[in-house]
């Protein structure tokens, strides 16, 4: 057997090398079968996390490594470019959830000898490494696209593309690793993505751009990981309040009028960051086996019409 094909034979994922067993009848019909274990307890127990964009205290890194801590995660690397919480954060964690190893790493997700340093350092520790959470991101210029210069362009696309480019590709050949506890390649990688992806005037055009862009990596690098059992979906938030979106919260209270954030998805409300926590959790988990390939989005139904202003038809 040529190297190539061996390859392609060791990375074949579980589902398809071991079917999972007849679970047989009860009263003539066949009993429900199962893929993943059972969701009753921990849903991510001794997995191994990485997440970027984890610094702020409003954001949907640091409530998704609460939620991998609070369903039995083994460990966490929780990374950002700057390091003003995370050490706070690790602290926290490490109080509620003494039996998860929190790690702090302080890095630009966009460098990719960093990124391929945390992942080697995950697999070196723990010989595994389970869930990618590509969520570190920035605005963007909030100019009109007439007036944003090439560099600029650039900037953001090194933070939301070229950064979950280099966590697929560093995850992906980690996750491919097996040894005596991990028997088979497996494994979630996860990026944030936009409903400003999906369709217009949810950002700039640079951020909106590097949005639908993130999209297409999910899609493309799925397939071209096929058998393979390792996941990459793209997690589609809406207006959510984060340290990104914060000013515009902000800025509603002190004009009281913040019941008119998100009056145009079904919600009429924003969402906070476990919101988006609890889809990545679900994503990093067992019970996502089926879910490949994906652009989840989380806006409370924004993306499912064309949004109007009611009674303002004319």
């Amino acid at each position: 057997m040529t190297s190539a094909p061996k390859r392609r034979l060791e990375a074949l994922s579980e589902q398809l090398v071991a079917r999972p067993a007849d679970p047989g009848t009860f009263e003539n019909i066949p009993r429900i079968r199962h893929i993943a274990p059972d969701s009753a307890g921990p849903r991510v127990k001794d997995k191994v996390a990485i997440i970027t964009g984890t610094n702020s205290p409003l954001g949907i890194g640091r409530a998704t490594a609460h939620q991998y801590a609070n369903n039995g995660a083994r460990a966490i690397y929780m990374c950002d470019f700057s390091d003003q919480y995370l050490t706070v954060h690790q602290r926290e964690l490490n109080t509620l959830y003494p039996n998860v190893e929190i790690h702090t790493r302080c890095f630009d997700a966009g460098d990719e000898a960093a990124v391929k340093a945390v992942v080697d350092e995950a697999i070196e520790k723990y010989g595994r490494l389970d869930i990618m959470f590509a969520n570190a991101g920035i605005v963007g210029t909030n100019k009109i696209f007439t007036e944003i210069e090439g560099d600029q362009f650039m900037k953001t696309m090194r933070t939301n593309v070229l950064g979950v480019f280099v966590a697929i590709k560093y995850a992906a050949k980690a996750m491919m690793k097996t040894s005596e506890q991990k028997k088979y390649p497996s494994g979630s990688i996860i990026a944030t993505s936009s409903v400003a992806g999906l369709r217009s005037n949810a950002g700039s055009t640079d951020y909106s751009a590097s949005k639908a862009a993130v999209r297409s990596l999910v899609q493309t690098t799925a397939y071209q990981l096929a058998g393979t059992g390792i996941r990459v979906n793209a997690i589609m938030p809406g207006l959510i309040e984060t340290g990104m979106t914060a000013p515009l919260f902000s800025m509603a209270r002190a004009r009281g009028t913040e019941g008119k954030i998100g009056q145009l998805n079904p919600m009429r409300r924003g969402a906070i960051a476990d919101e988006v926590a609890r889809v990545a959790l679900f994503l990093g988990s067992d019970e996502a086996s089926y879910v490949n390939g994906q652009g989840w989005a989380v806006d409370g139904g924004l993306s499912a019409g064309h949004p109007v202003v009611p009674g303002k038809l004319a």
